[in-house]
Parts: C-alpha cells; structure tokens; sequence
C-alpha cells in the first residue's frame, strides 16, 4: 500500500491554498516534492508582497532551489491546485521540472493544456509530464467559493 499518494500532496496543496484564502488572496497552493518529500511549499501571496511575480508555483520554486542548491529541479515535481499560468509555465520550464500535478484546469488562461501547453512546447529545452485532475474538485470549489464571496460580500 502506497502511503504517499498523488492526493495526499495535492491535499498538502490545499492546505496553502486555504492559507491563501485566510490572508484574501487567490486561493491557490503549491508543494514541491523530491523523493517522496516535500521540500517547498507556498501560497498565492500577490497582494501580501505588492508582486505580480507571487504566485503560489513561483514561489514554491524559489524555495526549491534554495533547498536543492541548484536552479534546476530536474528529480522535483510540482503540485499545484490550479493549472499554471503561462508565467508559472515558463519558470517550470526553466527550473525543469520532471512533472506538473494539478488539481483544477484553467481554460481560458492555463499553459499546461487549458489554452495552451507551454509545458510540452516542442521548441523549448524542457518538457515536463503533466498530470491534470487531481482533487480537482476540491482544487475548484474553494476558487468559486473565493470569487463567489468577492461578488456577494
């Protein structure tokens, strides 16, 4: 039986996204996992830190590579509520990450598939495998929850 799964990261995922939330940002959270450990973990923090650059993966992998040592995250993989922007898509890139695990997708601004996949691009350097779906409805209920109570305060 394996006690580490693709939920239980995304779930780890959802725990910074709630924190997101609290603090009334996107909610939106990331973990970076190295050998079954995670090893960064991060949430959507734009309004917090007045930069635009704050997104929960960005952030995620700046801790990442201060843990590793390196900028290059080639053995890490990436859990992440929300399909990546294509910002977030292009760091991934070129930080290299084996894989991209997310929970909701994004069809009008996603860069993993959703409108387009930069993550695959032919043309670049990298590719990283893409898992979609993960607890995805839980990924997207608490981001309708979120932009339902900005409408209807």
């Amino acid at each position: 039986m394996e006690l580490v799964s693709e939920e239980y990261f995304m779930g780890e995922a959802l725990r910074q996204a709630r924190k997101a939330y609290a603090a009334e940002e996107v909610p939106i959270g990331a973990v970076i996992v190295r050998e079954g450990t995670i090893i960064a973990r991060a949430w959507n923090q734009v309004e917090l830190l007045k930069d635009a650059t704050a997104h929960a993966e960005m952030l995620a992998i700046t801790q990442a590579e201060a843990e590793v040592g390196d900028w290059r995250l080639t053995d890490c993989d990436l859990y992440v509520t929300k399909e990546p922007c294509p910002m977030c898509a292009g760091a991934i890139v070129h930080a290299r990450l084996r894989r991209v695990i997310f929970g909701c997708g994004d069809a009008k601004g996603g860069a993993a598939g959703g409108l387009i996949n930069l993550l695959q691009m032919p043309q670049l350097n990298h590719r990283s495998e893409i898992t979609p779906g993960i607890l995805a409805d839980a990924c997207a209920a608490i981001l309708k929850d979120f932009f339902s109570a900005r409408r209807n305060p």
